[in-house]
């Protein structure tokens, strides 16, 4: 009897050990900061098997809402993901960045992360990976595909990318009641002399208002970058790529027609989910992902 209890309580240790293996949260180090990622396993799957590697968008987390719902979607149709937060320069960072602090993170650093992630699923034994983005985290994988041939990279799915007329001076005019010509002139200037990490007090960032934010900073989201500009990547990535749009897209509006210039139905196709916002709520993200396997599924992934 003694034994039988031992065998049972081992057998539910051995359950719940399968089910915290199979999600938990990943931490490591870079650059003296901790970074950390929610690991989804799906059913009978290792990472070795293969992970889609998710990143969000702007200054939220790998946990919001339509990132752990898309987790959960996917790990019903038997695929992997690893969902990431963005340091955005903080410490272990979780939950939105909170615009108290001062930013002092660039634009690129997304795509930096993306690469560190990705050099942890290989030393894991991935075989294979996806990447995929949401809005200013799409833009960012964009970044990442366009610079990298990583043989580990299989594919990429950009969801509502982002473009530069989101990070505009119309659009900062509107964001932040003021011009944004003075400020990214100050930021320059200081950055051409040397100065990139001074601090420039009651500035406007993203959708922080009167914040405080590096000079560099500034010029990393503001500055002549075309890499900011998502279509302008899209030629430069070589490797299978499905572009998914939201027709009710209220903050990435009206790139549909640019983004469909650069689909050939092969290499880059696209896809249109009819009356979705831009966070793909509700019923809209099973859209998403079934476009996305779909995708995945032609290309043999």
């Amino acid at each position: 009897m003694t034994s039988r209890i031992v065998s049972i309580v081992c057998m539910a240790a051995l359950s719940l050990c399968a089910v915290t293996a199979a999600a938990r949260e990943i931490t490591l180090r870079h650059d003296g900061l901790v970074l950390n990622a929610h690991l989804e396993l799906s059913a009978g799957k290792q990472i070795a098997d293969g992970v889609i590697l998710i990143t969000h968008s702007g200054l939220a987390h790998g946990r919001m809402d339509t990132l752990s719902y898309l987790q959960e979607l996917l790990k019903d149709s038997g695929y992997s993901s690893l969902a990431i937060t963005l340091s955005l320069g903080v410490d272990n960072r979780h939950g939105m960045f909170d615009c108290k602090a001062t930013h002092r993170h660039r634009y690129t650093d997304g795509a930096a992360e993306i690469g560190i992630w990705l050099d942890w699923l290989k030393q894991q034994g991935a075989r294979k990976t996806v990447l995929l983005g949401h809005s200013r985290g799409a833009a960012q994988t964009a970044v990442y595909m366009a610079e990298h041939d990583n043989e580990l990279v299989k594919a990429t799915v950009l969801l509502a990318p982002d473009t530069q007329a989101t990070n505009d001076a119309v659009s900062y005019q509107r964001r932040h009641h003021t011009p944004l010509a003075p400020v990214l002139q100050k930021a320059q200037a200081l950055v051409q002399a040397g100065h990139g990490q001074t601090v420039l007090e009651h500035t406007g960032i993203l959708y922080c208002a009167d914040t405080s934010v590096t000079a560099d900073t500034i010029v990393s989201y503001y500055g002549p970058d075309p890499r900011l500009d998502t279509p302008y990547l899209i030629p430069g990535i070589k490797k299978p790529l499905l572009i998914v749009i939201a027709s009710n897209d209220e903050v990435v509006v009206g790139f549909r027609d640019k983004f469909a210039q650069l689909v050939d139905g092969q290499r880059v196709q696209m896809k249109v989910v009819e009356g979705a916002g831009h966070f793909f709520r509700d019923l809209y993200a099973d859209d998403a992902v079934d476009a996305t396997r779909v995708f995945l599924k032609g290309i043999g992934y």
